[in-house]
């Protein structure tokens, strides 16, 4: 693997600096672990550059990048009438897939500040379950009383066209977050 940087003597210096402090250096990108070897570095010293070669241990980079074949967040589809719950219920019924639905309000600040969590749950479950959020104040009463829907955010997990569990988050968003997912393994 091999190192990309605008001037390698800055590069050199930096990891020669950094191994004299006898520290691993991590920017969120790279990681230097030391091993023995040489390289040729600049180095500052009494107020002059001076190019030497450096007896130290080679410098072996391991990339901590992020796993970018998988998406980091999905966004939820809505949910805008019954009949559009019907369809989405039987898709999930052919399919043999639960589906998470979000009731939510725009006005409510704990619904508003879960659905990025939501969104980031559904990608870690993305091939096994979809993610839907219904706005109460923009669809018909009928379909939040078929949800019997009392508080907000209210999270459901419909399995063969009846809702088997649910819970409310009304408490801290990454509480929520766990037992939403535990609430996903039950049924996954």
């Amino acid at each position: 693997m091999s190192i990309l940087a605008a001037n390698s003597q800055i590069l050199s210096r930096e990891i020669y600096q950094r191994y004299q402090q006898q520290q691993l250096w991590n920017n969120g990108s790279c990681l230097f672990s030391p091993k023995n070897s040489r390289y040729f570095g600049s180095d500052w010293k009494d107020r002059k550059w001076k190019n030497k070669i450096v007896r130290s241990r080679e410098w072996r980079v391991q990339a901590l990048w992020p796993d970018l074949s998988r998406p980091s967040a999905i966004e939820m589809e809505p949910i805008n009438d019954s009949d559009h719950l019907d369809q989405i219920l039987a898709r999930a019924r052919q399919l043999s897939q639960p589906i998470i639905i979000d009731w939510m309000a725009a006005w409510c600040r704990k619904c508003i500040y879960l659905k990025p969590k939501l969104e980031k749950l559904a990608a870690e479950f993305d091939t096994k379950i979809k993610f839907y959020y219904v706005d109460v104040n923009k669809v018909p009463q009928a379909l939040v009383k078929r949800g019997n829907i009392s508080k907000m955010p209210t999270i459901q997990l419909w399995k063969d066209g009846e809702m088997k569990e649910e819970v409310i988050g009304g408490h801290k968003a990454w509480l929520v977050t766990e037992e939403v997912r535990q609430m996903i393994k039950k049924f996954v």
